[in-house]
């Protein structure tokens, strides 16, 4: 089970997820099934609606240290970027 997943059923589905972050159902199907990528602007109300269970570096996993620089500390360290 994907983090958003787990997500929609700790919060009680789709539609419940839907209003708890203030968008359509249809969003949160998109996220749910592959079609669009969970947006870092929600992460956080994720991580509240959900008690920590689902955190914000659990659904951005490639790019959280760079969004969230002040969540990287010694006990959670940041993905390493590739050199271009």
């Amino acid at each position: 089970m994907s983090e958003i997943h787990k997500a929609i059923e700790i919060i009680g589905g789709p539609s419940k997820t839907a209003a708890v972050l203030g968008v359509s159902p249809q969003a949160v199907c998109f996220w749910r099934d592959g079609k669009r990528r969970f947006p870092a602007e929600l992460c956080a109300a994720i991580e509240r609606a959900t008690g920590g269970a689902v955190t914000r570096r659990d659904l951005r996993p490639d790019d959280w240290a760079r969004i969230w620089p002040e969540l990287a500390d010694a006990n959670h360290s940041a993905p390493v970027e590739e050199a271009a």
